[in-house]
């Protein structure tokens, strides 16, 4: 076997798909990508058994298809030293012996069969939708923070699709705080719904941040395939029942307070600062068009306040937060300003955009911190 490569172009597929890779895998093969030539095609794939990503790019010219496994780090650390240039890849099938040739050099590494490698899953009998690239960016950007790590509680450690026939809906809790996220530009032709492990949701938001392209999705009880431009990525689902997250959603929020987004976010991280270390409480006290935001720590005598102008309509209340689960939402939402609706001290609070894109609906829910009055 024998191909001919651009230096540049072969780092920038492999880096877009060595995002997979484990530091510490169980099997040694999976320290490997998989080259398999196919025509004029490169294929590259790396796995970590539960997620799969595959790249293909187009060679200068091959000679001979086949299958060899290259080592992964070794062959990265290799090509980012080389300014663009071909490569000459020549591969002993015999011995799966890998010499690349540049412009000044030889460089020997020594492979692996192709055989070996785990066999890349197919979605079997799947449904398909495609979304728009943007979309699913923002979709996992703005809920992936919400997830949990409890792992006696696998379901909430991913983000929640729910596809409907109208709109696509993504939610993530952890029980604490909660997101559910809208988008009325992507339907599914029949209503189904599965749960996304965090690492390939991590994958794909770092691929879909530049692009402009759609997105295929293909899935089915137990795999997820998606496909933008030449990288497609395959990953098992998590089994499981999510729970009923719109119960926990409070309906009726007569309380309602509007107020600049960045002001907010800037006062809860000064305040923050002299909050407990371990509840990171914050008190917010609303009277009229005043806000009250204060924090202390009795056990070192430490102790903020500041106040704050808001548009209040609704009854004086006084509740309790943890003062990081509100910076991360408010660091995910981007109106100019933001509605904070509350019916009581111990009920969930709700976080909206004041202004939101006519195809995105977006909803943050975070619980109370008990007060010790």
């Amino acid at each position: 076997m024998k191909f001919i490569v651009s230096s540049s172009t072969l780092l920038k597929h492999l880096q877009a798909i060595s995002g997979v890779l484990n530091s510490s895998n169980t099997l040694p093969i999976l320290d490997y990508f998989l080259f398999e030539i196919k025509g004029e095609n490169l294929v590259a794939s790396g796995s970590d058994l539960e997620t799969t990503m595959t790249t293909t790019i187009s060679l200068d010219k091959a000679e001979n298809d086949g299958l060899i496994c290259v080592p992964a780090k070794l062959l990265l650390d290799t090509l980012k030293t080389f300014p663009d240039q071909p490569l000459t890849f020549t591969i002993e099938e015999e011995n799966y012996g890998i010499e690349i040739s540049s412009d000044n050099g030889k460089y020997k590494l020594s492979g692996q069969s192709g055989e070996e490698f785990p066999k890349i899953p197919s979605v079997e009998s799947p449904s398909k939708l495609s979304i728009d690239s943007g979309a699913l960016f923002n979709a996992i950007n703005k809920t992936i923070f919400a997830t949990g790590n409890d792992e006696l509680r696998p379901v909430m450690s991913g983000v929640y699709f729910e596809l409907g026939t109208d709109n696509i809906t993504f939610v993530a809790t952890d029980a604490h705080k909660l997101v559910r996220y809208r988008r009325l530009d992507a339907k599914s032709d029949r209503p189904s719904a599965f749960i996304m492990p965090k690492k390939p949701l991590n994958l794909l938001k770092s691929l879909t941040s530049s692009l402009s392209t759609s997105v295929e999705v293909e899935y089915n009880e137990t795999n997820c395939y998606f496909k933008l431009d030449n990288v497609e990525l395959i990953c098992r689902l998590i089994d499981g029942k999510y729970p009923n997250y719109d119960a926990v959603i409070p309906k009726e929020n007569p309380n309602k307070l509007t107020i600049s987004r960045t002001a907010l976010l800037s006062s809860i991280k000064r305040v923050s600062i002299f909050s407990n270390k371990t509840t990171h409480q914050v008190r917010l006290k609303v009277a009229g068009s005043e806000l009250n935001i204060s924090a202390e720590d009795l056990d070192f005598s430490n102790e903020a306040a500041e106040r704050l102008t808001c548009e209040y309509s609704g009854t004086d209340m006084e509740i309790g937060f943890n003062s990081r689960f509100i910076m991360e939402m408010l660091n995910n939402l981007e109106s100019d300003n933001v509605v904070l609706e509350m019916s009581a001290p111990n009920r969930a609070g709700i976080l909206l955009p004041e202004t939101s894109d006519d195809e995105e609906d977006v909803l943050m829910l975070v619980m109370p911190v008990m007060l010790n009055s």
